[in-house]
């Protein structure tokens, strides 16, 4: 008996498993005026998902990492926000499931640039949090900027 018990209890759990597994929540909140239409302050996510961990992502080629788009910062930014979606397609995910974002430019010179680039990028979807730093050289010659990001998937049960 106990046993029946257990295999019905698995197979309840099993069977209402995709109405858990897709009840993934992602909020952002501001709680500051400045920070409205800049980035959100917090982000909360609360059920089942998927992490997504993207590190160093910039405006290498696919190909052979050759740097594209030199000292074009536009350039540079658009391709590694294109790669960032294709990367969290390819995963399940889109740029609504970011919830943390950090960028690394060589110049602060850049940061309206970035922050256009990055309000394009993430149209009609929430800004994640972010932190933006200045530092002096990244991963390769030729790099000017260089992402981080962080998103959570719904976990989709075929």
């Amino acid at each position: 008996m106990r046993r029946l018990i257990y295999g019905l209890l698995v197979l309840f759990v099993f069977i209402h498993r995709p109405a858990i597994a897709q009840d993934l929540q992602i909020e952002r909140h501001n709680h500051n005026d400045w920070t409205k239409g800049r980035f959100s302050e917090v982000v909360t996510v609360s059920g089942s998902g998927k992490w997504l961990f993207l590190a160093g992502v910039g405006a290498e080629a696919e190909k052979d990492g050759s740097i594209l788009f030199i000292d074009d910062f536009a350039g540079q930014c658009r391709f590694a926000y294109q790669k960032i979606a294709k990367l969290l397609e390819l995963n399940g995910g889109s740029m609504a499931h970011v919830v943390k974002l950090v960028t690394y430019v060589t110049d602060i010179k850049y940061r309206d640039a970035m922050n256009r680039c990055r309000s394009e990028a993430f149209a009609g979807v929430g800004l994640p949090v972010h932190t933006f730093l200045v530092i002096s050289q990244l991963a390769r010659p030729g790099m000017i900027v260089e992402m981080d990001v962080t998103a959570i998937v719904p976990i989709r049960v075929k």
